[in-house]
């Protein structure tokens, strides 16, 4: 009876261990997709992302850079005080879009430009993305607005 009892512990344990290792194969292979991996221009020129590979963009809009084509289409310049990359959109940016100001942008690079699906923009005079600070902090040309910087 104890033997019967100490087998049937180790095969429930057992079928737990596959369920989940299931159930996480499953969760990965769905997300496979969704997960874009932020990189700020320094990164993007060091290291070049592989064709067709999605990843977030994200840095200052560089002043002077901002271009308006025909239609809907914008091209402008990201940098994290390091290096500089070139961003196309089609689409309408958001209100709150200017050069100068942090961004986040969601695409792929074609040909040595970043081609943006969706373009992130700060929220309000002082806000900026996280990971935006964090590269612009590494790169040395991170201000604190609060602190009196631009």
């Amino acid at each position: 009876m104890k033997g019967l009892k100490k087998t049937r512990r180790i095969q429930i344990i057992a079928l737990a261990f596959v369920a989940l290792a299931g159930s996480t194969a499953l969760i990965g292979y769905a997300m496979r997709d969704g997960i874009n991996f932020f990189r700020a221009p320094a990164q993007v020129v060091s290291d070049p992302p592989e064709a067709g590979e999605v990843f977030r963009l994200g840095g200052l809009v560089e002043k002077g850079s901002l271009v308006r084509g025909q239609g809907e289409t914008v091209t402008f310049r990201v940098t994290d005080g390091a290096e500089v990359v070139p961003v196309a959109f089609t689409g309408v940016l958001p209100d709150l879009f200017t050069e100068g100001q942090g961004m986040i942008g969601t695409g792929e690079m074609v040909d040595g430009v970043f081609q943006a699906t969706e373009i992130l923009a700060k929220h309000d005079e002082t806000y900026m993305p996280k990971e935006v600070i964090d590269a612009l902090k590494e790169q040395g040309v991170y201000e604190d607005p609060a602190k009196g910087g631009s």
